[in-house]
């Protein structure tokens, strides 16, 4: 088993290679690739020490098994036919190839079988919102259809990168210490502040990040199901939280709601409001699982139920999703 990571040094790549040591991932061979910014730098791997290699066009990625790719959407699209052209599997974590046809958009707790038909060699990492609301939703749609939703997100800086992480504690720094902030990975100053905008604007009015929500849930539940979303970053470090509304076809009781997600796999229920006991981001960061609390009927619709999501945006909202897409390609012995 060959394993490449393609854009290692970032915030993604970077926990790639924790979550693979953390789940002991079958490899006998590991390479690592990166910009020209990248290329030189060592990172040390179960005791081992790997230099990031120049991605170029060629054929470096003969031998390669499986291709963990994180490194945008430019560069999805540039490298892919050279990732797959031998016979890798590109497990990608860009926007590139979501929402193409012929591309699995895959969860493993909601659709892990779509990963077994990927014509292009490629299968796609979904948005780390969408992702994270999927894996509590889908043990939900068993109960009744889920025919609305409607999610305000908290998103916290490491959606936008390791450097964006590294600028929101420089600017509390700065404005504690009264110096002038810097503003480059937002549009505007996120310490002490909430920007109600990731992504563009489309025509629509609502951002692509938005817009991802409601085509990606689609392709991944294979629903009908309408996604309205308000997706706002905060000045929290890392982990994403999600308020989300469900409709469904018939009314779901509290309890029937709580015991799904109990047992729902990927899930923690930590739902004990008279002690205070809720997920957080702060206390939440580098788990596995998506936590859930604070679920209660909809006052406002008799069929509908509301309940608060957090989950690690880099773990499970990037990397771990699709290290466990990769698990299940060799339990189903479609590498070996």
């Amino acid at each position: 088993m060959k394993v490449a990571i393609v854009g290692a040094s970032g915030a993604v790549g970077q926990e790639f290679l924790r979550v693979l040591d953390e789940r002991n991932f079958p490899m006998d061979e590991l390479v690592l690739f990166g910009s020209e910014r990248s290329a030189g730098k060592k990172y040390t791997f179960k005791g081992k020490e790997y230099t990031v290699q120049l991605l170029k066009h060629g054929d470096d990625f003969k031998g390669v098994d499986i291709a963990f790719t994180s490194a945008g959407a430019g560069v999805s699209k540039e490298y892919a036919e050279d990732i797959t052209k031998h016979g890798a599997i590109m497990i990608d974590n860009s926007s590139a190839f979501r929402m193409d046809d012929q591309v699995p958009l895959v969860v493993p707790e909601c659709n892990a079988k779509d990963a077994l038909v990927r014509p292009k060699g490629i299968i796609a990492n979904p948005n780390c919102t969408t992702i994270m609301m999927v894996v509590v939703l889908q043990p939900l749609e068993k109960l009744s259809h889920i025919k609305r939703i409607h999610i305000a997100s908290y998103q916290a800086a490491s959606g936008a990168g390791a450097a964006a992480m590294a600028e929101l504690e420089q600017q509390y720094r700065e404005v504690l210490d009264g110096k002038p902030v810097t503003v480059n990975k937002f549009a505007y100053q996120l310490a002490y502040n909430v920007i109600p905008q990731i992504d563009v604007f489309t025509d629509n009015g609502y951002t692509k990040e938005e817009m991802k929500m409601f085509n990606e849930t689609r392709k991944i539940m294979h629903s009908d199901v309408k996604c309205s979303a308000m997706c706002v970053r905060v000045p929290s470090l890392r982990s994403h939280s999600e308020a989300v509304w469900i409709e469904t076809e018939r009314p779901i009781s509290v309890e029937e709601a709580q015991n799904a997600i109990a047992n729902g796999e990927g899930i923690q229920l930590m739902d004990d409001p008279a002690n205070k006991k809720y997920p957080m981001p702060l206390f939440l960061a580098g788990k596995d699982d998506v936590y859930v609390g604070r679920v209660r009927k909809d006052l406002a619709n008799e069929n509908g139920l509301t309940l608060w999501l957090v989950g690690d945006q880099i773990k499970k909202g990037a990397a771990l999703n699709a290290v466990q897409i990769g698990e299940y390609l060799i339990k189903e012995g479609v590498v070996k």
